[in-house]
């Protein structure tokens, strides 16, 4: 048979877009048995029983019960704990710490018992990292295993109270003849697993690969089955890494967290804006703006660097890293047509301090003052930060959550803040310490800021 990795659709022969959901080059093959048995046949007897439909008025609303997990940041992304019953899918590229993660969290509980399942690493591989974490525990148990039926033996004997796979794409069932990071292996392991979560309210923790696209590897039906997806991603270049919530039945989705990778491990970072912004020793440099940018609801100040120069080979350049690429060629245009500076013919590099991926626009206004103060080579004032978005005539439009930008900016001792015209509609400035300046078109930031 043939299946379709994003829907898990499946069709006799190979087709170029799939039937159901209209993607394209996303059938692969499979084998599968004339009368395959079902893989929750291997689901432990104790989790078997039978559900009784009930009145939704019968039915008691009450407050999840969670885990409450060592990492403050781990807790804010999934929205304040592990539920009880749930599964959690984590993903990232490999090597970026999604392993380390976890045995870091795992290790530092100390009034539970955890089952670790390994289908990647021997038990010598993660006593190694355990010991490079400087942690050792008597309530985590760790067992190398493939089978899903035998995953579910060790339950057993176990009674774990938390369970960890890694990874989802490595398990098989015996039912099925397809190998191991099938769309079918991928899909039945993934449903006993939660059919166990659910039915024994123990709660599971999946990590997963991701493919070349950035997308978890395996089915689409797996981000469907699983209660949150977790995304770990940052530059393997840099130290910080970013834990984004895709999907969360239990939390928001608009939280962030922030880590450092250290040799012991991975270390919380709970002023991200301190991390991202440069210390120059008292010299002021161009090319150097602070905007205060939104991940999610989490607001942060963040430095975006320029260098503009005389284009030496003809044919200008423009190189950027951290932004979008286009986005900025827009905002170029917008101060060649609307601003009048002459850009067309130098080289343009910008670049988002950090390592880190920008994708608020409200970034904008940052980006515009960095250029031009390379442009003309002066140095934006100390203190100063700024947050707007730029539309194509030029105009700074408003941007979300504008208090809580101001908040964090005066929290950081800025003195000013450039923020767009009409954006401050019912809250009460009297008793910030920040200089807020209004201004509704790029000239007006400019002159604000160069006189």
């Amino acid at each position: 048979m043939w299946f379709c990795t994003s829907c898990g659709a499946d069709s006799p022969k190979w087709v170029g877009k799939c039937p159901v959901c209209g993607e394209w080059n996303t059938m692969v093959e499979e084998k599968i048995t004339p009368s395959p048995a079902a893989a929750s046949s291997a689901l432990p007897l104790r989790s078997r029983g039978k559900a009784v439909p009930r009145p939704v008025n019968q039915i008691e609303a009450v407050d999840e019960p969670r885990y409450h997990m060592p990492s403050e940041e781990l807790n804010r992304v999934l929205g304040g704990g592990l539920v009880k019953g749930s599964i959690v899918l984590i993903g990232g590229e490999p090597g970026i710490g999604k392993s380390t993660l976890v045995l870091q969290n795992l290790l530092a509980i100390r009034n539970r018992r955890i089952l670790y399942v390994s289908g990647e690493e021997s038990a010598a591989q993660l006593k190694l990292r355990a010991d490079r974490i400087g942690r050792g525990s008597d309530n985590l148990f760790i067992v190398c295993e493939t089978s899903l039926e035998n995953i579910f033996s060790h339950i057993e004997e176990v009674e774990p109270e938390i369970v960890v796979v890694d990874s989802i794409q490595t398990i098989a069932t015996e039912t099925l003849d397809s190998s191991a990071g099938s769309v079918s292996q991928v899909r039945e392991c993934a449903a006993a697993l939660l059919k166990f979560a659910k039915e024994s309210s123990v709660p599971v923790l999946l990590i997963g690969h991701i493919n070349k696209e950035g997308s978890i590897a395996g089915p689409k039906v797996l981000e469907h089955i699983v209660d949150a997806v977790l995304q770990f991603e940052g530059d393997r270049q840099y130290m910080y890494r970013l834990l984004r919530a895709i999907k969360n039945r239990f939390g928001s989705t608009s939280e962030l967290g922030i880590y450092e990778m250290c040799q012991r491990g991975l270390r919380e970072v709970t002023n991200p804006s301190e991390m991202l912004l440069s210390h120059h020793d008292g010299e002021e440099l161009s090319g150097v703006a602070i905007g205060v940018t939104l991940e999610g609801i989490r607001p942060f100040l963040i430095e975006a660097q320029a260098l503009v120069s005389t284009a030496a080979y003809g044919t200008p350049q423009r190189s950027v890293t951290g932004f979008d690429a286009k986005r900025m060629n827009m905002l170029l245009a917008v101060l060649e047509k609307r601003v009048g500076f002459k850009l067309g013919a130098k080289d343009v590099f910008l670049n988002i301090a950090g390592g880190l991926r920008v994708n608020d626009p409200a970034l904008d206004l940052g980006v515009i003052a960095a250029i031009l103060s390379s442009n003309v080579d002066m140095a934006i004032p100390r203190g100063w930060c700024m947050t707007g978005e730029v539309g194509l005539s030029g105009e700074i439009r408003p941007v979300t959550r504008i208090e809580q930008r101001i908040t964090e900016a005066e929290k950081l001792g800025m003195t000013d803040i450039l923020i767009p015209s009409g954006n401050l509609k019912g809250f009460d400035t009297s008793k910030l310490a920040i200089r807020i300046h209004e201004v509704s078109r790029v000239a007006d930031a400019f002159r604000a800021l160069f006189g």
